[in-house]
C-alpha cells in the first residue's frame, strides 16, 4: 500500500522557518521524483519544487527559489521541504507527491499525501 504522509506544518510569523517532512512507504522510493505542491484557499494547486530520485537534480518555482530547499534521505524514505524567510503569501496546504518524471504538472505525479497546513502571519 503506497503512502505519503506529510508533517511539520504549523503557524509561524513572517520571516520565520519551517521544515516539512514527507514519509513514504509502499514503493521503491529512490526511483521516484518527489515534488512539493501547495494550495491556498480558492486557488489551484501549484508546484513548489521537486527533487530527482537520486537527489542530484532540483527544480524550484520562481516564487520560492532562494528561500525553500528540498532534500531527501533515500535510506529513510523521507523527503524534506525547508522553508526559510516565510511570507504570508506562502500560507497554504502543502502536499508531497511522487512520480517517475520531474515536472511541474500535477498530472505527472502518481502518488499524493494528504497535506499539511502552513500558516504565515504578518
Amino acid at each position: 500500500q503506497v503512502q505519503l504522509i506529510e508533517s511539520g506544518g504549523g503557524l509561524v510569523q513572517a520571516g520565520g522557518s519551517l521544515r516539512l517532512s514527507c514519509a513514504a512507504s509502499g514503493f521503491i522510493f529512490s526511483r521516484y521524483t518527489i515534488a512539493w505542491f501547495r494550495q491556498a484557499p480558492g486557488t489551484e494547486r501549484e508546484f513548489v519544487g521537486a527533487i530527482s530520485g537520486s537527489g542530484g537534480n532540483l527544480y524550484y518555482a520562481d516564487s520560492v527559489k532562494g528561500r525553500f530547499t528540498i532534500s531527501r534521505d533515500n535510506a529513510k524514505m523521507l523527503a524534506y521541504l525547508q522553508m526559510n524567510s516565510l511570507r504570508p503569501e506562502d500560507t497554504a496546504v502543502y502536499y508531497c507527491a511522487a512520480g517517475k518524471y520531474m515536472d511541474h504538472m500535477l498530472s505527472s505525479y502518481d502518488y499524493w499525501g494528504q497535506g499539511t497546513q502552513v500558516s504565515v502571519t504578518s
